[in-house]
């Protein structure tokens, strides 16, 4: 099975904010591959599919953000499955709105839902797609930053990296991760 989790917060106060980039990407998969992300288990909302003969699953963990690990334990637990099928999507300070950046390792670099995944899973090594954000006009509180909603002059591109992600990931399901990589690290 591959599966394939958004990070995000819970409820309408969160569903636009920049820390929802995941949830963002996972709805539109869930559009396209006309998935209902709504069965509650393993402390989220999962929706699953098969795409010839992959089995596919959709995670939004409902643990908000900061113990995201929680509910990808559990459902690796529950329905066995192996940490290199895992795509995780999540918001990215470091790379800017409209762009997406794929990696297969690598610190939290400060992002406590990638933290909270490395200590449930015991490592750093797994598949993500990191959605920028951009960084905040100095002074600006992080925590606060994450938790505003785009501006409405940045909508154009953040729509255009919630498409290409949701390439990467379909282009993913019949190819390996570091051709995905490849392919979509290269484009501007």
């Amino acid at each position: 099975m591959r599966w394939i989790v958004g990070l995000g917060n819970p409820g309408a106060a969160y569903v636009h904010t920049r820390h929802n980039a995941g949830f963002m990407v996972v709805d539109e998969l869930a559009r396209r591959l006309n998935i209902n992300v709504g069965t509650q288990k393993c402390k989220a909302l999962i929706g699953e599919t098969r795409i010839g003969d992959t089995k596919v699953a959709l995670l939004k963990p409902m643990t908000y953000m900061n113990l995201s690990g929680e509910s990808l334990r559990a459902f690796m637990d529950f329905y066995k499955v192996k940490l290199e099928d895992l795509i995780v999507v999540y918001d990215d300070l470091d790379t800017e709105v409209g762009r997406i950046r794929l990696r297969y390792q690598g610190s939290p670099g400060g992002h406590n839902g990638i933290k909270s995944i490395i200590q449930h899973t015991g490592t750093q090594t797994f598949n993500r797609v990191r959605v920028g954000i951009s960084r905040p006009e100095p002074g600006m509180v992080i925590s606060d930053y994450v938790l505003s909603s785009f501006a409405k002059s940045e909508k154009e591109s953040l729509g255009k990296s919630i498409e290409d992600a949701c390439d990467a990931i379909e282009f993913s399901l019949k190819h390996s991760f570091e051709q995905t990589m490849a392919k979509f690290n290269a484009k501007g």
